[in-house]
């Protein structure tokens, strides 16, 4: 008995050859027929493999092959004739005509544009393919997003689905259904459902902002755009983020015959209500509109201008524009029409002027009474106007962009998972080829570069590294043309870059000039001049052509100097220029936006799908072999195929594969003592395996030891970028907060405040506080305060109503005696005794029902010779007792004590700080001395002596209606 090893797990074959031990991709090496016969029954549901299959096999598969024959293989890999791109062509022609739009090559997915809506996209196909193996089922763009989901979830780790193809051939379409299918399939809760609206919403947004018609796309994308969807650990989506690249602003104001401007202008002047048109002074018919009729179609039947629009306006509800947002984003809209509709005409002195003031009027809001003077002649005031429009479009973009980005944030700080889904503009090859779609077609090269590395150069490189005898598949490497456009100092950018730079009158033409003196030998560039005879006739004089992996493609360069250097910031370029900043001119800005998105992409695991479409017609069924040859070539389809075919598709280390199949072999049951590779090849022996149908890796692994190259590779190359982007926020860390500077000033923060989580003081007392950087300074100041007040609230919700009463008696001794009592500072921390019973009181207070607040002993001077007598004082709540041994000599009220000017009392000193008490009225003198004494004076007035009081004598008076008892 043998296994086939599928996706689903072991299927029990039986038969008279051994099966094949793989995962797809590739049945690899044997039983390609078979394994096909199987493989087709999933998906045309005539072979149930859990069933036995002994009895029936000869007919199950005649009857198999009769439909494999009708529909053709799942996986290209399986094909016979797998070198034959005619057989290629006609399996995708099959499966095409029965709506399986979609094959595999191993793991990448081929999708052909069908053109019309199929039932493979419900809820119910969604939940068919959650968590299912990637090849149980037929190819699905759902195994695709669901594989990278699991995989993501098992190990960990960031991926990102790459969607290529030319334009048309639904790659939009794809990257919404992948969103989708997240949306519907992983875990959520009521707050998560705001976050997967607003993922799902962000699309029709965008699309109607940055989305047009063109020849040969009712919804082509007219910007680059890469989606960041964050998961948490649970697998649920929790944010997102979205890059957008270079959005085509020229579009604003011209468009080709057959084409249309951007979706929001239609949809604007469709479906909004009648108060918000007036009040943008705007009518419904967009021939009104300069802007909107020169590709002659602004009503195309295939587009729902007006239902887009609903679709829009809520979708701007669920992510967070406010209603003043979208005045001042409709008004922005609307301004751009108003502007396309200004007209000149030239004066006396040949400058251009403004008779109608209308669209002025709506624009700034202004009601003008006299005619518009512009210093420039009517050409340039018509082109500084399409400049301003195209400023104002492509600037609100990004701030729409940003916007977006906001409401997707996810504020908690916690590790996050991504997937990434690039959706970008298609290889474009147009009747005139211009500036955008020279960085179109840039960034296509750079994107096949991407898939080049990532699959068909790695893989060959690990064999050879592996040791692995391998006959290596030719395929075309495109760095050769990315280095033609993008090397510097040589590459074409640069060129530009410099004429437009350089002193003098640069113009489209010397520029030309230029690109033939230093890259006029470059074997995939030519101009007429350095065609031969029969390639120059279809070049013009103000032409280049570029050899590009998808094909050749000659562009105007009229305009290139123009577009790449953005006039309308000539201004703020010479501002830069003075200030000794580095000015960046628009291709290589692009470029290097491009350079960071292959940086992003390259740290991650990747998937892939190739989008081809049938024919130019958007026809349904139609299937163009010519055309889709030619997709299949320039994408590198057969390439790709005979790589998987030729290579071995189950790759595992040692210790990984014995552990899963040791139960195969009595050797290696249950358990193998000894090297995984001795162990992992007896177990391939007694399968049955023959030596061509297998290889081991010298370096002790049967694993795809390239993988982990590459994400090393990737390691390094996230350092080098974390690096520059933090020596970049260092240089500009003075500056606001901007994209420049925001990580190197998040680290600072960061780890300013993990340090000051260490530092923060414990007590009121403690007045230390951690010296923070100087762009925290405020920041650190209102932490403190805060940290202080905290401090203060726990001191105080600590103490006790005991504590309470000593601290306000502790105020008020520091009235009276601060600064004038010896050793007072040395006492403030030594509690007041609540009482002294148990020392002084005799046994008649302790047994009576009264409850002193204090008692001392004190000495009583006798009115008549100052007599002194010891005495014990006991102040109560409302009474104060002079005892004498256990008999209350006298009782004194407080309500009856008086005094004049506020110092009237009867007086009475404790031991330690001697004193007198005067019955009726008199004068007790208090006077600084050598020593402290109590006598009668020569006047007769109790004299109190303290050494080291203030200067002076003080005269207290002092009077007492107290009744002796």
């Amino acid at each position: 008995m043998g296994f086939i090893v599928t996706s689903s797990g072991e299927r029990s074959w039986k038969g008279n050859e051994p099966g094949v031990v793989c995962f797809v991709p590739g049945f690899a090496h044997i039983n390609h027929q078979k394994a096909g016969v199987y493989c087709l029954a999933f998906e045309l549901r005539l072979l149930p493999l859990d069933k036995e299959v002994e009895d029936n096999t000869d007919a199950n598969m005649e009857g198999a092959l009769i439909a494999r024959d009708r529909v053709g293989v799942q996986d290209f890999v399986l094909l016979d004739s797998h070198t034959s791109e005619t057989s290629f062509l006609n399996n995708l022609r099959k499966r095409y005509q029965e709506n399986l739009i979609y094959t595999y090559i191993g793991t990448l997915l081929v999708s052909v544009n069908p053109y019309k809506e199929l039932d493979i996209y419900t809820v119910t196909q969604m939940q068919l393919y959650r968590g299912v193996n990637f090849f149980e089922l037929p190819p699905h763009l759902y195994a695709i997003a669901d594989n990278a989901y699991r995989v993501m979830c098992s190990e960990y780790n960031n991926h990102f689905i790459l969607i290529s193809g030319e334009s048309g051939a639904g790659k939009t379409e794809a990257s919404k259904k992948i969103l989708q299918y997240y949306a519907v399939t992983c875990p959520t809760t009521e707050q998560l459902q705001i976050v997967r609206d607003r993922l799902l919403l962000s699309n029709p947004v965008l699309e109607a902002f940055g989305n047009a018609k063109t020849l040969r796309n009712d919804n082509s994308s007219r910007f680059g755009k890469y989606m960041d969807i964050q998961f948490d650990f649970k697998g649920a989506p929790v944010g997102g983020h979205i890059l957008s690249y270079l959005i085509e602003k020229s579009r604003v104001v011209h468009q080709n015959h057959g084409e249309r401007n951007f979706h929001i202008f239609y949809q604007l002047l469709e479906g909004g209500d009648k108060d918000l048109l007036c009040w943008l002074g705007l009518e419904r018919n967009p021939q009104k509109y300069a802007y909107l009729i020169q590709g002659r179609c602004a009503k195309v039947f295939s587009i729902n201008d007006k239902n887009d629009w609903k679709i829009v306006r809520k979708a701007f509800s669920i992510i967070d524009f406010t209603e003043k947002d979208l005045e001042h984003l409709f008004g922005i809209v609307a301004s751009v029409l108003h502007l396309g509709n200004i007209q000149f005409e030239e004066d006396s002195n040949g400058h251009a002027i403004i008779r109608n003031g209308t669209q002025i009027k709506w624009i700034s809001k202004v009601s003008l009474t006299s005619q518009v003077l512009s210093p420039l002649n009517v050409d340039l005031a018509f082109y500084a106007r399409d400049a301003v429009a195209k400023a104002i479009y492509g600037r609100t973009f990004t701030w729409l962009v940003n916007k977006i980005n906001g409401s997707l944030a996810n504020k908690d700080s916690t590790r996050k998972t991504v997937i990434g889904l690039l959706d970008i503009y298609g290889f474009e090859v147009l009747d005139t080829n211009s500036f955008e779609q020279f960085c179109i077609n840039y960034c296509n090269e750079k994107l096949q570069q991407l898939l080049i590395e990532m699959t068909l150069k790695a893989e060959q490189e690990e064999y050879e590294l592996e040791g692995i005898e391998w006959e290596p598949i030719p395929y075309f490497n495109n760095k050769i043309i990315c280095d033609l456009v993008e090397q510097k100092h040589k590459g074409i950018i640069s060129i530009l870059d410099e004429e437009c730079l350089r002193p003098g009158e640069a113009t489209d033409l010397s520029f030309l000039e230029k690109l033939e003196e230093k890259v006029g030998d470059h074997a995939h560039f030519v101009t007429r001049k350095l065609a031969d005879q029969k390639t120059r006739k279809s070049i013009d004089w103000v032409d280049f052509r570029l050899l590009h992996y998808a094909g050749e493609v000659t562009y105007c360069a009229v305009g290139f100097l123009e577009k790449n250097n953005d006039l309308l910031y000539r201004n703020l370029k010479e501002v830069r220029v003075k200030k000794g900043m580095l000015f960046l001119y628009v291709a290589t800005q692009f470029k290097n936006s491009l350079m960071s998105l292959i940086e992003i992409l390259m740290s991650k695991e990747p998937s892939y799908v190739r989008c081809i479409k049938p024919n130019e017609n958007k026809e349904p069924g139609k299937f163009d072999d010519f055309l889709i040859r030619h997709q299949v070539k320039y994408l590198g389809l057969m390439e790709h195929l005979r790589v998987r075919r030729a290579g071995f598709a189950y790759r595992r280390k040692y210790e990984l594969f014995l552990q899963r199949y040791k139960s195969l072999c009595p050797a290696t049951w249950p358990h193998w003592h000894g090297p995984a590779a001795e162990g992992v090849e007896r177990l391939i022996k007694h399968i049955g395996y023959k030596p061509e149908e297998y290889k081991l890796g010298r370096h002790g692994s049967a694993c795809w030891r390239g993988a982990l190259a590459r994400k090393e590779a990737k390691k390094r190359t996230w350092a080098v970028q974390i690096i520059r982007k933090f020596i970049n926020g260092f240089i500009n860390r003075k500056k606001p907060l901007c994209p420049e500077n925001i990580e190197f000033v998040r680290l600072v923060q960061y780890n300013y405040f993990m340090k000051l989580r260490d530092h923060v003081p414990k007590t009121v007392l403690d007045k230390s506080w951690l010296r923070p950087p100087s762009i925290l300074e405020e920041t650190s100041e209102m932490l403190k305060k805060i940290c202080i007040r905290n401090l203060v609230r726990k001191y105080c919700r600590g103490v006790t109503d005991e504590r309470k009463v000593q601290l306000q008696q502790k105020v008020v001794a520091s009235a009276v005696f601060r600064g004038k009592k010896e050793g007072y500072l040395q006492s403030i921390n030594q509690p007041f005794a609540d009482t002294r019973l148990s020392e002084y009181t005799p046994s008649l207070l302790k047994d009576s029902a009264l409850w002193s607040l204090y008692a001392t002993p004190v000495v009583k001077y006798d009115r008549n010779g100052f007599k002194a007598r010891e005495r014990l004082l006991v102040l109560t709540q409302s009474s104060a007792y002079v005892v004498e041994m256990a008999k209350i000599k006298q009782k004194i009220d407080y309500a009856t004590l008086k005094g004049k000017g506020g110092n009237r009392c009867g007086a009475f000193l404790p031991v330690s700080d001697p004193g007198a008490e005067i019955k009726g009225e008199g004068t007790m003198v208090f006077t600084v001395g050598q020593e402290s004494q109590i006598f009668k004076a020569k006047n007769g007035q109790l004299t109190v002596v303290r050494p080291q009081l203030s200067s002076g004598n003080v005269a207290h008076t002092f009077s007492s209606d107290a009744q002796p008892l």
